[in-house]
């Protein structure tokens, strides 16, 4: 630990992980429920096009928007900053998907024309009615944005420059060379990288089990 310690500034890197792990998974939660949301309960003019136009950016591989992603985060002048990170991925097409297939399963139309019968605002029902129906969906969305974000690499590396910038995985990488690698050193910090993902999926593994199983014929 000392060696990893003197090589990188390691609290900061791990924190700098941690804090855009939190807010990537915050984000996605919001943005993909309130786009869940939408697409299952309204109707409106071209919805399976735009729908449709959703999942058709899984389909685009990731490397893909590497230059573009840079180009963007340069004119914006959030090279180097931790937003860079989570707010361009914020509402990922698969959790969109999630949360509409959830909502439009799990949660009975009665139950919001009922909330607008008793004269509450659109916002008012995602907010009050139908977030809180949503734990199941949640703890299995959030688990994986976590991940996702916790192990990022690329992404990292197109638009952080500075060692104290870096999120985790990065830095770990910045201990390797190609002549004097400590591999201990290396180790104890890919050791205590797979830690906050064990704590995260022992308080999650419960709503993970139940989104997944969501739905399911019940003998």
């Amino acid at each position: 630990m000392k060696i990893l310690m003197a090589k990188i500034p390691f609290w900061t890197n791990l924190g700098w992980s941690l804090y855009v792990g939190l807010m990537s998974t915050a984000l996605t939660l919001l943005f993909c429920s309130m786009a869940g949301f939408a697409f299952a309960v309204y109707e409106f003019r071209y919805k399976k096009w735009l729908f449709g136009l959703v999942m058709g950016t899984m389909l685009v591989p990731s490397f893909l928007g590497m230059i573009p992603t840079f180009l963007i985060m340069d004119a914006l002048s959030w090279i180097d900053q931790p937003r860079a990170l989570y707010l361009p991925g914020a509402a990922p097409a698969m959790g969109i998907f999630l949360m509409r297939q959830y909502i439009a399963s799990a949660i009975p139309k009665e139950l919001i024309e009922a909330a607008r019968m008793d004269h509450c605002g659109e916002f008012r029902i995602y907010w009050s009615v139908v977030v809180p129906l949503l734990g199941p969906a949640f703890g299995t969305l959030g688990l994986i944005a976590f991940i996702a974000s916790w192990n990022n690499f690329i992404g990292p590396l197109v638009v952080m420059r500075s060692v104290e910038m870096y999120t985790f995985p990065i830095a770990l990488r910045s201990v390797q060379s190609p002549v004097d690698t400590e591999w201990g050193a290396l180790m104890a910090g890919s050791a205590i990288a797979v830690i906050p993902l064990l704590i995260i999926f022992v308080f999650s593994s419960r709503r993970l089990i139940e989104g997944l199983t969501a739905g399911a014929v019940r003998g």
